[in-house]
């Protein structure tokens, strides 16, 4: 073998050869997964966070598979911005009703809302149900109760 066709297959092998590796993982190559993203914004541009923070989601979804991952994502703080922000961007309300359309359960801060003197009837897709007494501990409790934590 000529040393150009052995730097050609060294470089084929190094390079191309995880890409091929990707395209054949089998199914059940990711475990059944918990995970709590924290959404407390991403200042100063909220909207760029809220875009990348949306997409690794959608992202961490497709990689595990939809029935074998459950995510809840607790928003408190400037993260609260994303449901106002949607209200106003169809958009991005897509973006979350996809999202939940695939299981993901979206948890806001009780705290914040008093605070910033939100109502919650003014954040797009929020229900009552929706709202938790305090993020933090929210974060701490899913902990516990076996989710891991993921903060993009």
């Amino acid at each position: 073998m000529t040393r150009l066709a052995a730097a050609c297959t060294l470089f084929l092998g190094l390079f191309l050869g995880p890409a091929l590796a990707l395209e054949a993982v089998t199914p059940g190559y990711y475990a059944d997964q918990k995970v709590v993203y924290q959404n407390d914004s991403g200042m100063p541009d909220n909207a760029t966070y809220f875009k990348h923070i949306l997409g690794n989601m959608k992202n961490h979804i497709e990689a595990v598979g939809r029935d074998h991952i459950q995510i809840r994502v607790v928003d408190f703080g400037d993260g609260v911005d994303l449901f106002q922000m949607a209200a106003k961007d169809p958009k991005l309300a897509q973006q979350i009703d996809g999202l939940k359309a695939d299981g993901v359960k979206f948890l806001i801060c009780k705290n914040t809302l008093t605070m910033r003197k939100i109502d919650w009837h003014e954040l797009y897709g929020v229900t009552e149900t929706d709202i938790v007494p305090s993020g933090v501990a929210e974060i701490v409790r899913l902990q516990g109760m076996g989710f891991t934590y993921v903060h993009p």
